[in-house]
């Protein structure tokens, strides 16, 4: 019987001060422990000041626990929450161009088997040329994923995806039997200055 610890997926988000070299340091940060780091996005927030960082994290309970730890370390990091124990939304963008040259057996253009595809995926065609169709799909990495593989098949020309954004759901609940998601900041303000008494959970 093995008793090795479960490699699970944990996403967990860090507001940081929208200041020049913040992702470097983070990033710095994850190279220098060797954390195995799935995807990392940044983005702007409904405060100025502020950005947003998702990062999806592939480890046990420790190595989540040591990630929460010396992400709250750095000065440029306001607030660090992890949502393994919270409800909560996910999306990942996807662009993909795909060939459209050929057709099935049956006469069918590839072209017209695409847009059905897009249409059961509720993805959108956002350019159209000669012999390629450019697919524009947000959703779970499990969707996005899904979708990528059934149109590996017509020939991918290129791909680009954004990596994984999360957020609470509203009036979020806990899971059955477990704690909320722990909130790693214990103090309303951290060295950086800024305030974060007034900071929403996520």
């Amino acid at each position: 019987m093995s008793n090795a610890t479960p490699i699970m997926r944990n996403v967990i988000a860090a507001l940081v001060t929208n200041e020049p070299g913040v992702l470097a340091q983070v990033a710095g940060m994850f190279a220098a422990r060797g954390f195995n780091i799935d995807s990392l996005v940044v983005g702007r927030t409904e405060n100025p000041e502020l950005s947003r960082m998702t990062i999806v994290v592939n480890g046990d309970a420790a190595v989540l626990e040591q990630v929460r730890k010396q992400l709250q370390k750095l000065v440029p990091v306001v607030k660090v929450v992890d949502y393994s124990q919270v409800d909560f939304v996910e999306r990942d963008l996807m662009l993909i161009q795909v060939t459209t040259a050929g057709k099935d057996p049956g006469g069918r253009h590839h072209r017209n088997e695409l847009i059905e595809l897009a249409k059961v995926f509720r993805a959108k065609v956002v350019d159209v040329s000669e012999d390629q169709l450019m697919i524009e799909l947000s959703g779970s990495e499990e969707k996005v994923e899904a979708f990528a593989e059934l149109a590996r098949p017509y020939g991918i020309v290129e791909l680009a995806r954004t990596g994984v954004i999360a957020m609470p759901r509203g009036n979020s609940r806990r899971r059955p039997g477990l704690n909320r998601g722990r909130q790693v900041a214990a103090e309303t303000q951290n060295d950086s200055g800024i305030d974060i008494s007034d900071l929403p959970p996520g």
